[in-house]
């Protein structure tokens, strides 16, 4: 089965690694949210899943293999092996209105963004004074650190504790609602080119520890980044549940993953194959395909839906490890 980035080569179940370990009813409410939204040949398999109320896992794994087939992905060479990289949903400190050390914005969509392509560059809108005083109506929150809002923007959505004029505090969340159609460029890689870290070591704690030690040289590098993100409010009702990916489904830590979808298409259970971050701990797990990303390319490519929090960020800029992945899709 060909796709316009891979391609699929039927496989049994006894090929996927690990199969009989994970706990497949973890991954079961991941799926139901995206049987919410179907993808095309899904209608049916997504209807007995929601009409089906398995109890255990020997019940779960009989209705995977009653209804669904096993592919295995590879690229359209028939390269079996890529990449599986990590994200996660930043916490931020925030204001309403600029004071004291919160003065750096963060911006909801302007009205002309789709017809101004491409739009500001970041140097643009965080430098030029006419571009600033332009987008100023549109400023949502003010951050206390240039870093940590550029983390936002690269993650693309983040969850705020906003500091209200009242001198309340409230949880909610700042989610991904466009950007500036500017070309993505990694500060890790920029960091590298220029000699500032060794290959390999551009994770976050150390792109961190070098802002800390060159903080004369922080618009040089967040400029470096052309791409800039605008936001828009959202309640948090279920502090459970991560942000909605692309496919419009609310993400589950440990079982989302972002793709691309010109290999694997929205709402697709995936079986990973791969090592937790800096280890040699295998990571075989049934996940659900609901999210991509500007630097998620390739047929055997993914990125790890890690949650929130200090470990799902430590797991996340750590997680850069050999991928193998098989589709579960409707034998229907």
């Amino acid at each position: 089965m060909q796709r316009e980035r891979s391609r699929w080569v039927q496989a049994n179940w006894t090929e996927l690694p690990g199969w009989s370990e994970d706990s497949t009813l973890a991954a079961w409410p991941a799926m139901l949210r995206s049987c919410s939204k179907p993808a095309p040949g899904w209608a049916q398999a997504c209807a007995q899943a929601l009409a089906a109320n398995p109890h255990d896992e020997i019940e779960m794994r009989a209705w995977f293999r009653e209804h669904l087939q096993p592919w295995r992905v590879e690229s359209l060479e028939g390269q079996t092996e890529g990449l599986v990289t990590g994200y996660f949903e930043p916490l931020l400190q925030a204001a309403r209105k600029p004071q004291g050390a919160f003065r750096i914005p963060l911006h909801g969509v302007p009205p002309d963004l789709a017809q101004r392509k491409p739009f500001y560059t970041r140097a643009q809108i965080e430098g030029d004074a006419e571009v600033k005083a332009r987008l100023r109506p549109l400023e949502l929150a003010y951050v206390d650190d240039a870093l940590e809002a550029l983390v936002l923007h690269i993650q693309g959505s983040g969850r705020v504790q906003m500091r209200e004029p009242d001198g309340q505090t409230r949880l909610l969340r700042l989610a991904f609602a466009g950007h500036n159609d500017q070309p993505y460029q990694s500060i890790g890689r920029y960091l590298i080119d220029k000699g500032e870290l060794r290959p390999g070591e551009a994770s976050w704690p150390q792109i961190r520890d070098w802002a800390r030690r060159n903080p004369a040289r922080m618009t040089e590098l967040l400029w470096a980044n052309p791409r800039y993100v605008f936001f828009r409010e959202e309640a948090l009702p279920d502090p459970e549940l991560g942000p909605k990916g692309a496919q419009g489904v609310p993400l589950t830590p440990g079982r989302s993953i972002a793709v691309d979808k010109a290999s694997i298409p929205y709402g697709t259970p995936v079986w990973l194959e791969a090592t937790e971050p800096l280890s040699s701990t295998p990571l075989r797990r049934l996940v659900v395909a609901q999210d991509t990303g500007s630097a998620i390319v390739g047929a055997v490519r993914a990125d790890f839906f890690w949650g929130w929090g200090a470990e799902a960020e430590a797991q996340a800029g750590r997680m850069k490890q050999p991928l193998k992945m098989w589709v579960l899709w409707p034998r229907s």
